[in-house]
Order: C-alpha cells, then structure tokens, then sequence
C-alpha cells in the first residue's frame, strides 16, 4: 500500500495523519519485517477504531474499506476537486495526473490485506470489508454524507478503469460538490479543529412548504427571493417578522431543503457570533455555492451592539459582500429593536441627540430588502390548519365536529391561537393513539 500512497499527486494533499497514511506506514513496517507483532498489531486496531468512527458518525455499511476511500475523494478539497464541482470533467494536463492518482485508489479498492491477516493472526481487515452496521436512527449519523459516499463508493467498486473513475468522481463533484460544503445542508460556527470556524449540523429535518398550511402569499415572496438567489440573479435579503408559533422558522428550513440539490446552503448564527460575521464571509465566498446566513429569532435589547456588526455586513465596507450570500432572519418584532420612550427623547443626560441613536438602530430593517409579516391565523384558519394536519394520520379517527372542539379546548390552555399550537395538539392526539394502540 505505501508504494501505491507514494505516488499520489494530486490527492497528497490528504494527509499524512490520515487513517490511508497511517494504514501504509503500517504495511511498510509490515514488509520490512522491522516490527514487534503485538506492537504493530496495536497500530492497526488504532487505524480500525479510527475507521469504525467515522463509519458510525457517516452511517456506513457492507465494505467500509470501500466506503472511507469513497470518503477521502468526496471530502479532499483540491485544485482539482474544486475546478471539477464547478464544471465538471475538463481539458487539461491536470488529467494525466488525476487519472493516475485515480488509478491508484482503484489499485487500494482492490488492496488484499490477507497476507497481513495470516500472518498477525487478526481478522479485523476481513470484518471490516463484510461489515453490518447496526440499524441507527437517522439522528444518529450524517444521512446526507452516506448515501452520497455509499453511492459513490459502490459507483467506483464497478468502474472498469481509472477513465470510467475519472468520469464517476468528476460528474459527483459536479452534482453534489466536495467536502464539508458539498455534501451538508448546513453549519454553525464552532472551533472544531476537523472543520474549521463551520461545522455541519449533520440532521437538520426533513420539512417542506407545503408542510405549512396557509400563508400562501408569504411562502409566495421567500420562493420568488429564494430561486432568483440560487439561480444567480440579483436577490435580496429577508425579514420574516410576526406572532411565535406561525412558521417563520420553518419556512426557511423548507426553503433549505427545497434548493439543496440547486446548490443552497444555510449557515446558522446567532447574534453573540455577529462579530465572526466577517471571518464566515471570507470562507464561502469563493465557493460554487448559494449560502444563506441564518439568524432566528432577531432582536436586539436597547443596551446590546451586536447590530452593528451585522450593519456592516450587510451595508459593506471596503470589500462588498459577495454575491453568494444573502441574510435570512425571523424575528418577533417588526423593527427586530426594542424601542424605550427614553430613545423618543432628543435631550438626554446620556446623549445629547439619542434620537439619532434610535434612528440608527431602527434603519437596520431597512437593509432588509423583502419583509414578510407572518400573524397568528384566525379562529377558521387555526382549525383548518389542525383538519389538514389530521388528514395526515389515519390513527387520529376524530370527526371534523369533534378535532374543532377538541383543538379549541387546546388551544385554550397551551398559548392561544398559531400554527405551533395546532402541530403540538396533533402530536398530543399522536400520542394518544399510540397509548391506545
């Protein structure tokens, strides 16, 4: 294996404390016949627990020796893993030198680690290639990453050559990009040492518009904003604004998974990380991405100044922000800004104009090109919202007389009137037929 990893070009770049490196320098040792059996045994069940980790993180399952190779080329971010997840297979001499390294990691797909097993009187390479995964919820694992790296692993198993894997990585790289950005939905800043200020969120829920029922007109504007953004014209930042429990929250993780496959990406924030505004900027935006910056639940006391991070983002200072990120935010209050009667007063103890303070506070909205005000639904439209969502279960046998009276005792008693309510009265009665069950 280490002649194979020795001549790596193009994917040298993986790193030589990667599980395939390490894995080498072990076979390397292993043929020398320089090495103490119990010692090298022990370096290689640190390689298969490492392996076994991030089969567990990702979901993998059958060869895993297949599925983290498969990993390795969907992850390794590279000039040419790069160029490729904007156009795909192209002409260049830069081919002759990723079709050799393809050519290689056919050869370690194909690696035969019995020699080693024979002789060290171990069997971990032979489980690990034959393996059955545990059935794990989906909350466990990253669903997004397996199935892609599955695929592709199982795409490679059948190529012919280091040709037809030219063309199998190129075209993924294409349609579903690489590393961290091409194959999550979404991320949070973090100080995870693997990936960097942003992390994936690896379950991020499986929710659509039409999940929403009602506010036909609001779901209307944020598509409209939405694919002009994805589609590269010119678009605008969003303020959903209304009642809690109405749907702002989910329309935008909607709208995430509505334009996944076109290349949107969501990044969470909140307004204590508004200062790392900038450093989150200068990572995406050279990337082949549509990322919008997520902020839920916007609002600012009048002693906070975290708005003024966000003002420069938005408005720009020298460096313009890029044309792939647009800022999406829900808030409670329309001006996202608590107004005091102090800040209506132009003579003040503490600022002799503190109006202006207000004004400046207040114009933040104003950089929010498209507002969209979600309000808590009617009496009608509540109960239509909680009928439609019934229609859904077959366990719930309620007639249409009895969910309306049973949904208004409800909502009665758990915060009034809203979408949110109507859902939590679905999931009580949910309940309760599985009791009954």
């Amino acid at each position: 294996m280490y002649r194979l990893t020795a001549k790596l070009v193009i994917y040298r770049n993986i790193g030589e404390d990667s599980i395939l490196f390490r894995l080498a320098d072990i076979c390397q040792q292993f043929a020398s016949g320089d090495y103490g059996k119990e010692n090298l045994i022990t370096d290689i069940y640190i390689e298969i627990n490492r392996l076994l980790d991030i089969a567990t993180r990702y979901g993998f399952d059958k060869n895993l020796w297949h599925n983290y190779l498969a990993f390795l080329l969907a992850m390794t971010e590279n000039p040419f893993s790069l160029v490729s997840e904007k156009v795909g297979a192209n002409e260049g001499t830069v081919n002759e030198f990723a079709k050799g390294d393809f050519a290689i990691f056919k050869k370690l797909f194909a690696y035969d680690f019995s020699s080693m097993e024979k002789e060290l009187e171990i069997n971990c390479f032979s489980i690990i290639t034959d393996y059955k995964a545990v059935v794990k919820s989906e909350q466990i694992f990253n669903k997004s990453v397996s199935e892609k790296v599955q695929e592709l692993s199982l795409a490679i198993e059948n190529a012919k050559d280091e040709t037809e894997l030219y063309r199998i990585v190129t075209d993924f790289y294409k349609e579903y990009g690489v590393g961290k950005f091409g194959l999550n939905k979404a991320f949070r800043i973090s100080a995870d040492e693997e990936f960097g200020i942003l992390s994936p969120i690896t379950t991020t829920g499986d929710m659509t518009l039409d999940d929403l029922i009602g506010y036909e007109e609001q779901k209307k504007k944020l598509i409209a904003n939405t694919e002009a953004f994805v589609e590269g014209r010119r678009a605008n930042n969003v303020l959903l604004f209304g009642d809690a429990g109405t749907g702002k929250s989910t329309s935008i993780k909607a709208v995430l998974n509505q334009y996944y496959s076109k290349g949107l990406r969501m990044i969470e924030i909140y307004k204590h990380e508004f200062k790392d505004l900038s450093r989150v900027i200068a990572e995406i935006k050279n990337r082949n991405y549509r990322f919008i910056i997520y902020m839920d639940d916007l609002s600012f006391e009048e002693f906070e100044i975290e708005y003024k991070y966000l003002k420069a983002v938005i408005e720009g200072g020298l460096e313009t922000k890029p044309d792939n990120v647009l800022i999406y935010a829900t808030s409670n209050r329309r001006h996202l800004i608590r107004e005091t009667w102090s800040d209506r007063s132009d003579m003040s103890q503490d600022e002799v104009h503190r109006s202006d303070t207000m004004q400046e506070k207040l114009s933040l909205v104003a950089r929010f090109g498209v507002s969209i005000g979600f309000y808590r639904p009617s009496q009608k439209e509540y109960f239509n919202i909680v009928t439609t969502l019934a229609k859904k279960y077959p366990e719930i046998t309620l007639t249409e007389e009895e969910l309306t009276a049973e949904a208004n005792k409800w909502e009665l008693s758990h915060g009034g009137i809203s979408g949110r309510t109507a859902q939590q009265f679905i999931t009580y009665l949910l309940s309760a037929a599985g009791q009954q069950g």
